[in-house]
């Protein structure tokens, strides 16, 4: 690409996100100034809610957009070569039919691992303890111990081992559980001490002291924990789910919670968020529900940002882009 070309990124924010994933105007001029040689190869819109989006496809060579325009998008965006999307799931942009071939897609996999490694060990140590039961004894004044032996020992399932898997499996390792990694390929990967393909979940599961749920929501992983592989599951194990929520057939554990045939569980991701106020999770027994905050922290776009400019380099020198997303698995 010719050295003096400038080039248009357009930015896209929408309001009904948090607002630490919001692109803004003062986050841009920081990352660019951290980024001066490669910010001067280019102009910037920033819109807000797809308000200025149709002008902004016009001329646009990149975009960094949670959710692009689909609609005719060649024909509206001529000049579009590039998507950068501001999260790692992009299950909401699926299928891909609407993306023209000759327009990459990135997303940002690999920003979540280390607040996901806190969140974990947090999970895994509270219903461990069986925390979530003495917190009910605690709201009802009753004196109920619960004794509980360490985790180290014990057995970890991680379903799904990318970026949010990885930061689980050193989460449980610290911990002293033995990691087994449930993985659409099965091949060896660190730092699970075994792995398995995702055909052999029924055989891994009994094993799990605790299962935690971090895979993509694709086709292939909705509903992988449906009701009878959670049967599957030893009463005195515990769940995690940091990844998607479809993944998990929540009615079916909210019953196993209620009926004390599962130890307790940790949810952080719901369909819809927020969760509605009468949904009868709130109230189920043993159950912990964050508010997806597991992943995410207030420098998300920093480091979206630094990325994105070092895949900058690499669009401006014709290399391969790093976090391009495979169209035929979905992430």
């Amino acid at each position: 690409m010719p050295a003096n070309k400038i080039l248009h990124l357009h930015l896209e924010s929408f309001r009904k996100r948090p607002a630490l994933f919001h692109l803004t105007e003062e986050r841009w001029r920081a990352a660019a100034r951290r980024h001066r040689a490669a910010a001067k190869r280019l102009r910037v819109t920033m819109g807000w809610d797809s308000d200025i989006i149709g002008e902004a496809l016009k001329t646009a060579d990149v975009m960094i957009n949670s959710n692009p325009p689909r609609d005719k998008l060649r024909i509206r965006a001529p000049r579009l070569k590039w998507i950068q999307t501001t999260g790692a799931g992009i299950d909401s942009l699926l299928p891909l039919d609407w993306l023209p071939g000759d327009i990459a897609l990135t997303n940002n996999r690999g920003a979540h691992g280390p607040k996901a490694e806190d969140s974990c060990a947090m999970a895994i140590s509270l219903l461990n303890a069986r925390l979530p039961q003495m917190m009910a004894a605690q709201h009802n004044h009753a004196w109920q111990p619960v004794y509980t032996t360490p985790v180290a020992g014990k057995t970890a399932v991680v379903i799904g081992f990318g970026d949010l898997g990885q930061g689980a499996g050193r989460a449980a390792k610290k911990l002293g559980a033995r990691v087994i990694a449930v993985t659409r390929s099965g091949k060896a990967v660190r730092p699970a001490d075994a792995v398995y393909p995702i055909s052999r979940i029924d055989r891994v599961l009994p094993m799990a002291d605790f299962v935690i749920v971090t895979a993509p929501l694709t086709p292939q992983t909705r509903n992988l924990l449906d009701r009878r592989r959670l049967d599957l599951l030893k009463p005195e194990a515990a769940l995690v789910n940091i990844g998607r929520s479809p993944v998990v057939d929540y009615d079916a554990l909210r019953e196993k919670l209620a009926q004390g045939t599962l130890a307790g569980a940790l949810l952080d991701v719901f369909q819809p968020e927020p969760l509605p106020d009468n949904s009868p999770l709130w109230d189920t027994p043993n159950l912990v529900i964050t508010p997806h905050v597991s992943c995410d922290d207030p420098r998300y776009v920093d480091r979206l940002l630094d990325f994105w400019f070092e895949n900058f380099a690499r669009f401006l020198a014709g290399k391969r882009l790093k976090n391009l997303v495979d169209r035929k698995l979905g992430y």
